[in-house]
């Protein structure tokens, strides 16, 4: 997508917005699966962001640290209540450090897919493998992609149908580089809005390729955060790894 920079996707206007919408609406879940793997040890989230995650798994009595790149998104952590508890560093998940290992590392909500090449995906779980004291796990959450048929034509999919605004999301898919480049339009009487996002899709085997490179292993594979089984069906997983 000429013009969009991964580094500066999350500025003042996107973060200021991005908890607009209340979340996913599957916090709560989250928060339980992860809590069960921290037990008393510190987690450390990847893509920190807003807190959306870390907060109220911190309110479950989980310590937790970050990793963010963007300092827009961190200031509305920030401007939470408990948000100054959470210690974050700023800098690429890939490879900034906090110095620190934990029973815990986790990186939720498909955000893995920002890094947008193979090698930077890599460089995730191996960063991951770093910050993991013994006997800890990386969490990894993402959806299992499915590619539109006719890529380079692009797809449009109509997000939102009011009488006074619209949301579109527009969509293109390159097979070779797997990066999903999509636009978020927004049109109402104000004029229009654009929010770009560049994601590298993959599917699960890739992943656990990446692990192995970094020196982990599936633990375990879940269409959900209850647990649920992975099947042909599911549209996420939520896969646990440990150090092989």
């Amino acid at each position: 997508m000429e013009g969009f920079d991964p580094r500066t996707s999350f500025g003042p206007e996107i973060a200021r917005d991005y908890d607009a919408g209340g979340g996913r609406g599957d916090e709560a879940e989250t928060v339980r699966f992860l809590a069960d793997l921290a037990g008393d040890r510190p987690a450390l989230e990847f893509a920190v962001g807003t807190g959306r995650v870390a907060l109220p798994l911190r309110a479950a009595g989980v310590e937790v640290d970050g990793i963010e790149q963007s300092p827009a998104m961190v200031e509305q952590l920030r401007a939470k209540p408990g948000g100054d508890a959470v210690p974050v560093t700023i800098g690429d998940m890939s490879t900034a450090t906090t110095g620190r290992r934990y029973g815990l590392v986790y990186l939720v909500f498909n955000t893995i897919g920002n890094l947008i090449t193979q090698d930077g995906q890599v460089r995730c779980f191996e960063n991951a493998a770093r910050h993991l004291a013994d006997g800890g796990v990386f969490v990894l959450e993402c959806r299992v992609p499915v590619a539109p048929t006719k890529p380079e034509r692009g797809f449009i999919d109509v997000e939102l149908l009011e009488a006074d605004r619209v949301g579109l999301g527009v969509s293109r898919y390159d097979p070779v580089s797997q990066v999903l480049d999509i636009n978020h339009v927004r049109i109402d009487r104000d004029g229009p809005s654009f929010s770009p996002i560049r994601l590298r899709l993959a599917h699960p085997p890739e992943f656990d390729l990446m692990a192995r490179i970094a020196g982990l292993r599936l633990r375990d594979r879940f269409g959900g955060w209850e647990g649920e089984p992975f099947t042909a069906a599911s549209w996420r997983h939520v896969s646990v790894y440990e150090v092989a």
